[in-house]
């Protein structure tokens, strides 16, 4: 089993504010478990920069523009309440987009049979020209339009874990029957979307909402009555993870009790579905997780899944 893992140093550059849960230490909790041992097997390439065209596959020029020139040269601005950038965050966006469509690139290939992107800042909260909940642009939304417009695939699904509801993804693919957007989260919490009863103009969004305090057995139900039997019927090209570790029961930004074990549980069913039906095509990206012990530990239990280890 060839897994891609992406990164790339400039992840660490997008810098804010000190007490910031979205911090570059994530990254660097995540470098340190994966140079143990085990991981050896997997295929390691730096994120390219890509092309501004190719972040407007999702987001209107003159918004990607207008972040550019937004970018201070030195010190720190706030884009919300939430959301930041320094000097080095609007090449941490990009190289966090061109790792994703590599991933894509490398994956529909069959360089790799999956990848996972190990970037910040992250992106599902970003909605088609708003930026907001630590993200800048939307890499898992971009990933599923580059599979369909360079690719031809037909039909990409994005499986969002993460404990906060993607409203971003949700916002930008609404409207759009080829695109399934599936998530499981807590809910009442950021953002305030995500309730069952958003389905989407062609009924192709799944939302799963857990309860605060809810478990793996919860989060498994979830899983398994609402979104792999609709993953299922809706036959993807392409699977695209929001993998967010922030459901962990160590995360200090919500109230689920998930552990690694269930994260890889998940990532094993998506990845039975991707056999099925997408050829096995799967590419996770990184989202959320700020407890650094809980974030390593699952994202090592999530790739090793990847690796059908």
């Amino acid at each position: 089993m060839k897994t891609l893992f992406i990164s790339h140093p400039a992840s660490l550059q997008h810098l804010t504010p000190e007490g910031h849960p979205e911090r570059p230490d994530r990254i660097r909790a995540i470098n340190k478990v994966f140079s143990e041992e085990r991981f050896n097997p997997l295929i390691r390439v730096e994120a390219p920069m890509t092309e501004l065209e190719t972040v407007a596959l999702c987001h209107p020029m003159d918004y990607v523009k207008a972040i550019r020139d937004a970018a201070p040269k030195e010190g720190m601005i706030g884009l919300d309440g939430d959301t930041v950038m320094s000097p080095g965050s609007f090449e941490a966006a990009l190289r966090a987009i061109g790792g994703a469509t590599l991933a894509v690139d490398e994956v529909v290939a069959k360089n790799a049979d999956n990848a996972f992107v190990a970037m910040r800042p992250p992106g599902h909260h970003c909605e088609t020209a708003k930026p907001m909940g630590f993200c800048i642009f939307n890499q898992a939304a971009i990933a599923a339009r580059h599979a369909q417009k360079k690719h031809g695939l037909e039909r990409v699904a994005i499986v969002d874990f993460d404990v906060h509801h993607g409203n971003g993804s949700q916002e930008i693919f609404w409207a759009d029957p080829t695109v399934m957007y599936c998530s499981t989260h807590q809910m009442p919490l950021y953002p305030g979307t995500g309730d069952k009863s958003e389905r989407g103009d062609h009924d192709q969004i799944v939302n799963a909402p857990l309860r605060p305090n809810d478990g793996g057995e919860q989060f498994r139900e979830a899983f398994v009555s609402r979104i792999l039997p609709r993953l299922t019927a809706f036959g993807p090209d392409l699977i695209v993870i929001s993998a967010g570790f922030d459901a962990h029961t160590r995360d200090p930004l919500a109230n689920l009790n998930l552990v690694e074990d269930d994260f890889a549980w998940a990532t094993k069913e998506i990845m039975e579905i991707a056999d099925k039906r997408a050829g096995g095509r799967v590419v996770s990206i990184l989202e959320g997780g700020y407890d650094l012990r809980g974030l390593s530990q699952s994202v090592a239990a999530h790739v090793t899944a990847l690796m059908r280890g």
